[in-house]
């Protein structure tokens, strides 16, 4: 009987003994020796989950980050693997030998402690290698990047500059970044390339893996040669970092830090187009280039009407030379060109046409000579100047009085002597072919009936009109909506005019989605809150899409008095406006 006694107690023993081995509460620490300019990592490691985690006091160190939870939770061959850590980043506050204390947990009732831990703080460490903070990561996985097709052009030629956001894919971006400065473009003709939506890309970024998206693109036409600065592109940006926590489902938590990051200005070296072989009535082209004269006629009378062209095509500095100018003979009339431009603007540069129109109206008959016109460009490609010139064109003056020239000349300087006519009143005419127009007595004519019963007709119409107009009159609400919806129409309108003017058009865009709700939802402006708005259109049953997108206009006109905006933006907000408000006509009746 004593036997099984003491076996019995042996076997409780046991697994007490065995019971108390399953659970294990520890604390390791990153390094045992550690710089006074280092941070020291130390974990509280657990196999089970316990309650009522009290840690050391951390008297010789300051606590940098912590306490961090996170939970593992596994099964692997039917057995469960669980892990639970309390995590600490301290800073030595100074050099010496120190003892970080007991940790204590209670787990399934029981207390349980840590082993002490003495560390060694010695000098400052030249690279310490302390965990980097949520700024120093988001700085090194963020760039803002300008890239310059071409660093040295020559004067007038077409450059781009590609404004690319590169973004590691161990962070995040958050959608709401703002251009805090706008680069101007001094000393340079410049042309914004709209960018329509954001594309997500994949690159190589100093041999990393980055993603990156396109915010800006610009076509640069340099107007001076020498070293030229392009200013930064400057941005706010909210950045999300991994915390290096967890959420209850094992979720990584992220930490948003705001950053400011800048392209960098960049010096474009530009080189002065060369003066060897430079023609004479070189104007500044740039580029490649057609060139024409042509005429609509060529054979037509006197004091009719025919048109000379002068146009340049091809892809080059178009809007940024004069054209050459027509010379005629002095008898030929000639009328101020009328210029046209049908001007293209890409990432290749400016391509398309310009054009001089000429009118021209021939007095005399005669044959007249315009002169052959020349146009010179510089060719980028040969590095080059290059002459077009036109052929002369012969217009035939076929019928009209004649001219005796005293001097017969194919110059611009032509004299001529008019010789009289002896009718010089020929063209007035003398006598006439009139008759008489018969008279009609006015009574019991067909304008007498008219005019008589007109009135009559009028009567019913006046009376339809005017019973209408009070009955609009007495619609109070009715009348209410209809002025606010024109107050909207028409602030929607001055908006759409002040576009590219941030101020003005926000001012115009958010008076008219004030005056709309009032009318709509019979609100007055002390009510006018967004949960206010939120609860009516509800009310009224608005999709929840609709009268989200309504509020956010209204912060977006809040937000856009205090950051910069671009005439994209803005165009964007507008067309958002004018969108929901159909959307929240047709949704309430």
């Amino acid at each position: 009987m004593k036997f099984i006694k003491h076996i019995l107690i042996l076997f409780i023993l046991l697994a007490t003994s065995i019971t108390t081995a399953q659970v294990k509460f520890e604390a390791k620490v990153s390094k045992k020796k550690l710089g006074v300019n280092e941070r020291l990592r130390i974990d509280f490691e657990m196999n089970k989950d316990g309650d009522n985690f009290v840690p050391p006091s951390f008297t010789d160190f300051d606590v940098v980050d912590g306490p961090i939870t996170s939970v593992s939770n596994s099964w692997f061959n039917g057995k469960r693997s669980y892990k639970k850590t309390y995590s600490y980043f301290l800073s030595p506050k100074k050099r010496g030998r120190f003892t970080i204390k007991q940790a204590l947990i209670e787990i399934e009732g029981e207390t349980y402690k840590t082993i002490p831990i003495t560390v060694n703080v010695v000098a400052a460490v030249a690279r310490p290698n302390g965990p980097p903070s949520a700024d120093d990561i988001a700085s090194g996985k963020l760039h803002l990047v300008a890239e310059v097709s071409k660093a040295n052009p020559y004067l007038n030629e077409a450059i781009t500059v590609v404004y690319k956001l590169y973004v590691s894919p161990e962070i995040g971006v958050s959608n709401n970044w703002r251009e805090k400065d706008i680069p101007r473009y001094n000393d340079f003709w410049s042309q914004n390339i709209e960018i329509k939506g954001l594309s997500i890309q994949n690159a190589k970024f100093k041999g990393e893996d980055y993603r990156y998206v396109v915010l800006r693109k610009t076509v640069l036409y340099p107007q001076k040669s020498g070293n030229l600065k392009i200013e930064p592109l400057v941005l706010d940006v909210n950045v999300e970092v991994p915390s290096g926590r967890r959420d209850i489902f094992g979720n990584p938590l992220m930490t948003l830090v705001p950053k400011t990051v800048t392209a960098g200005s960049r010096t474009i070296n530009v080189k002065a187009l060369p003066e060897e072989g430079k023609p004479s009535d070189f104007t500044g082209a740039v580029g490649r280039f057609d060139f024409k004269v042509t005429t609509t006629k060529t054979a037509l009378d006197a004091t009719e009407s025919l048109e000379a062209k002068i146009a340049v095509s091809g892809r080059g500095n178009l809007n940024l030379f004069e054209l050459p100018k027509l010379t005629t003979p002095t008898s030929l009339e000639v009328y101020e060109p009328e210029h046209k431009e049908n001007v293209r603007t890409n990432l290749n540069g400016m391509q398309g046409d310009i054009s001089d129109t000429y009118t021209i109206v021939p007095q005399f008959k005669g044959k007249y000579p315009i002169p052959s016109v020349s146009f010179s460009y510089f060719d980028i490609k040969t590095e080059t100047y290059k002459r077009i010139t036109s052929k002369e064109i012969i217009i035939d003056v076929l019928n009209g009085p004649t001219a005796n020239t005293a001097k017969t000349s194919n110059s611009i300087s032509t004299k001529q002597v008019i010789t009289p006519n002896t009718n010089t009143f020929a063209f007035i005419k003398t006598a006439s072919n009139w008759t008489p127009i018969s008279q009609q007595p006015f009574f019991k004519s067909s304008l007498f009936w008219i005019l008589l019963l007109v009135p009559f007709l009028i009567i019913p119409v006046a009376i339809f009109i005017r019973r209408r107009r009070d009955k609009r009159a007495g619609d109070i609400s009715g009348n209410r909506i209809r002025k606010a919806d024109r107050l909207a129409k028409k602030y929607l309108g001055e908006a759409k005019k002040a576009l590219g003017q941030k101020e003005a058009f926000y001012m115009a865009l958010e008076k008219a989605l004030h005056n709309y709700l009032k009318a709509k939802l019979n609100i007055e402006t002390s009510d006018f809150s967004k949960d206010k708005i939120k609860t009516l259109l509800e009310q009224k049953k608005v999709d929840e899409a609709v009268f989200t997108e309504f509020i956010s206009i209204l912060e977006n006109c809040e937000l856009a008095r205090y950051t910069p905006i671009t005439q994209v933006t803005m165009q964007n907000d507008y067309d958002k406006a004018a969108k929901t408000i159909s959307l929240i006509d047709k949704q309430i009746r």
